[in-house]
């Protein structure tokens, strides 16, 4: 995962060259099966990429921000990521965050909480990845663990 902080209406076509990838709309993603650029806010996106590309995308969006105020930072290390997968995917999200995930669309990212720490939400098939920092990863695996046992369903509508 590389964090790209940069004025992306000055900087966006540039990177997104030099990520491989089309520019994505506010809260969008785009992708091209292996590689995913996410907008994570006005100034910031998030490639996601095989680690064996990393350096070379490093590279190349550091290049892309030549004479810009910007950042590239390789924050691999610094996020957890859990699949939430199956049937009940969406209410598992739904118990911690205040999103309708069942309505949260194929390519879009949802900035958000889970109870009490900052995650990114997207859809994959069968459910849903989740990514939030390193730091609360374990408070992170509790509560989705607990969210999805069996018997904590959501009250009927």
């Amino acid at each position: 995962m590389i964090t790209i902080r940069a004025d992306l209406a000055r900087a966006g076509e540039a990177l997104a060259e030099a990520a491989g990838l089309a520019l994505p709309d506010p809260t969008g993603l785009t992708t091209d099966g292996s590689r995913m650029l996410g907008w994570m806010s006005p100034d910031e996106l998030l490639l996601i990429l095989p680690a064996l590309d990393r350096d070379e995308a490093q590279h190349a969006l550091t290049q892309a921000l030549m004479g810009e105020h910007g950042l590239v930072v390789d924050v691999s290390d610094a996020r957890a990521v859990f699949d939430v997968i199956g049937l009940h995917a969406a209410d598992v999200i739904a118990k911690l965050a205040p999103v309708d995930a069942a309505r949260l669309p194929e390519g879009r990212l949802r900035r958000t909480r889970l109870a009490q720490t900052a995650a990114a939400i997207w859809r994959i098939p069968g459910g849903f990845r989740v990514t939030g920092f390193r730091s609360t990863a374990d408070y992170l695996q509790l509560i989705l663990t607990n969210a999805a046992l069996p018997g904590s369903g959501l009250a009927p509508r």
